[in-house]
Order: structure tokens, then C-alpha cells, then sequence
């Protein structure tokens, strides 16, 4: 699906009477409904930098980025519209989501043996993988796992990386994609 496709689904989730699972469970559903608020905030603030677009737009040759991810994802809300934002700068870049419990290529890209989301894959115009990144900044993976390792509650946690993202505003996603890219333009 494109980004347009997965906004309208992510809508469709919130709008259902009876929703599917797990959009049933009301946790579920109050993380869906948050995250739409905070995709759309991303997506007004448009925080891609110069830098970012100058790098982008050295791109000569069609790269097709695939983010593996689901609506209920907390740091999906932070990052699939900066990954959507910095896709549109060049129409050499094709954008594709798919849902990472419908079928989706999760499998081929674990993170520490889990089904960690999101995961952007960036591939040339053959389909070869140029590289694969996620589910997190450095940064913000660091500070998860020394959450995980000090046992901090499920509600300390989800605070700390949302401050973590607020403050972030961005930056490390779009340094961390551009310097994989830069890799691939050298």
C-alpha cells in the first residue's frame, strides 16, 4: 500500500464499530489513535532538512523503500512519516508499506531475532537490497534497551521514548537513512 492507502486504513481501523483484532483490544485502540494524531502532526511540521533534501535528491536511479509496520506501533508514528516525507523529495523513490502481520517480508529482516517494527528496506531498480534499517535510531534502540535491561515498566518506557522522539524532532531518522544512502551514491 502507499502512504495515502495506509493513512485511510489506519481511519478505517479507528472508525470501525467492531474492530478486528487486535484492534479490539482498547489499548490497541487508543495507541492507533494516538499514533494517527502524531503522523499527522509530523506530516504538518514537515521537519525534513536541507541536508536531507540535497542528499535526496542526488538519487539518479529509481529505488523502490519498503517500511514494514503496523498502526498500533508506537515508534512507526514518529518515524514512517519522515520516512514518507523524505520519499517525496524525489520521484526516483517509490514508496510501498506493508503491514508486518499481513504477509509482509518481516521475516527477512528480524532485529535480534524479533519481528521489531518499523523496518525500511531501501532497493535499487532490480530489487537488490541497497540496505535495510530500523526499528529505531541508534539513539532511541539504546535507550529501549537499557530500559528493557533495568526491567522499567511498560508506561516509564513508552514515556521516555516518546520524550525521546518529541525532543529528537527528527534528526537522528534522517541522519541515519542519509548516511546509508550517501553510502550507495559514493
Amino acid at each position: 500500500m502507499n502512504w495515502q492507502q495506509y493513512l485511510d486504513y489506519t481511519h478505517e481501523i479507528l472508525s470501525e464499530e467492531k474492530p478486528q483484532p487486535p484492534y479490539d483490544n482498547p489499548d490497541y485502540h487508543h495507541y492507533t489513535k494516538m499514533n494517527d494524531a502524531r503522523m499527522r502532526r509530523w506530516v504538518k511540521t514537515n521537519p525534513v532538512t536541507e541536508e536531507t533534501k540535497a542528499v535526496l535528491l542526488q538519487i539518479q536511479k529509481p529505488q523502490q523503500w519498503i517500511v514494514i509496520t503496523e498502526p498500533w506501533c508506537g515508534d512507526a508514528a514518529h518515524i514512517v512519516p519522515i520516512i514518507y516525507l523524505m520519499s517525496v523529495q524525489n520521484n526516483n523513490i517509490t514508496l510501498q508499506i506493508q503491514l508486518r502481520d499481513s504477509n509482509s517480508e518481516i521475516e527477512q529482516y528480524l532485529t535480534g531475532g524479533t519481528k521489531s517494527i518499523p523496518k525500511l528496506i531501501v532497493r535499487d531498480e532490480k530489487g537488490k537490497d541497497l540496505f535495510s534499517w530500523g526499528p529505531r535510531p541508534r539513539e532511541g534502540q539504546e535507550l529501549y534497551l537499557s530500559l528493557r535491561a533495568r526491567k522499567a515498566d511498560f508506561e516509564e518506557t513508552k514515556v521516555a521514548i516518546q520524550n525521546y522522539y518529541n525532543n529528537d524532532k527528527s534528526l537522528s531518522t534522517q541522519k541515519e537513512i542519509i548516511a546509508l544512502l550517501k553510502e550507495q551514491l559514493a
